[in-house]
């Protein structure tokens, strides 16, 4: 259904779906007055239109199919220009603009810019050169503000995900992040690769809350993601799963090398003294990512490695051996 597409999905099909009822009535007028040839440009760009709506409706491929639609727009409005002139020359506004909400900012402006170079070269003895200038003009600053307007939303867009996603404590990856992480690596297109789940649990960090207060305890998390971030490699991926628990996902590690680095992380919180003349320390569970597993099934694999850690005394690494 289309309510489940993402949003890129459903903006490229609307603005496709638009397209054919505000492009056919004029293809049809235009055959029955015997206009043939610019009748056949907006059969052409309908056609067009549809066959994109058919492609991304069932591969869900928006990035080609977003460039094909602004060049195919760009190129129908320039052929319709070159044949009709300077009575439909109004048509360049909406399509240049439509180009900044199906690509990216840089992406549009190049294309925008070359239909522009196009439009002078088809329009050049056609209008007054005063004319021309005011078009080339207001045609320019369309497509500035709206590459500012694009590429500020764009960023306001990357930091709001950003911030989303992460644990407004600690600063690590939160729960929709490790989430979507393990449905990335779970997915079946994906290609395989070694990749560990190491799931961390501060021990008896209730008796931390309840003795010291949750300021303290709050220190005492922060201090710990610290310390994580200084130990695990640009590939691996921390998160924030809730309470005192945390992830690690750690790429390209087997099993074998998954365990040893989770050794040393208990250790190293053992040493840490994250709270003075107070014991805190972690037990931790591993598990290895199997083939066609789904994430929810890894996931739980390591969680009962964390219970047996947690069984044996704590402050114990426990690992599924698959």
């Amino acid at each position: 259904m289309l309510l489940k597409r993402s949003k890129e999905e459903v903006v490229l099909l609307m603005l496709c779906g638009l397209s054919i009822p505000s492009i056919l009535p004029f293809g049809i007028v235009r055959l029955f007055q015997g206009n043939f040839l610019m009748a056949a440009v907006d059969l052409l760009i309908v056609l067009g239109m549809l066959c994109i709506m058919v492609f991304v409706w069932r591969t869900r491929r928006v990035r080609l199919a977003g460039i094909a639609v602004t060049v195919f727009y760009s190129l129908g409005m320039l052929a319709a220009i070159y044949v009709k002139g300077v009575p439909i020359v109004y048509w360049v506004y909406p399509t240049m603009i439509a180009a900044f909400f199906i690509l990216r900012a840089r992406e549009a402006l190049l294309i925008n810019s070359v239909s522009l170079l196009c439009l002078i070269a088809i329009l050049h003895g056609a209008m007054q050169i005063l004319d021309l200038s005011s078009l080339v003009v207001t045609l320019v600053l369309v497509n500035l503000f709206s590459y500012i307007f694009s590429d500020r939303t764009s960023l306001q867009h990357f930091e709001l995900n950003q911030q989303a996603e992460k644990d407004f404590l600690t600063g690590a990856g939160n729960r929709r992040a490790f989430d979507k992480q393990l449905q990335t690596l779970c997915a079946k297109d994906v290609v395989q690769t070694d990749a560990c789940i190491l799931i961390l649990d501060l021990d008896h960090f209730k008796k931390i809350n309840d003795q010291f207060g949750h300021t303290v305890g709050d220190q005492v998390l922060i201090q710990f993601c610290s310390l994580m971030r200084s130990r695990i490699r640009n590939a691996d991926s921390f998160f924030r799963y809730g309470g005192e628990e945390f992830v690690i996902v750690a790429m390209g590690a087997d099993v074998f090398a998954a365990a040893r680095f989770a050794e040393e992380l208990r250790s190293l919180i053992e040493k840490a003294q994250l709270l003075r003349d107070y014991p805190v320390t972690v037990s931790i569970g591993v598990a290895k990512k199997i083939a066609d597993e789904e994430g929810e099934a890894w996931f739980q694999r390591a969680d009962a490695k964390l219970y047996e850690a947690k069984l044996s005394g704590r402050n114990a690494v426990r690992v599924a051996m698959e």
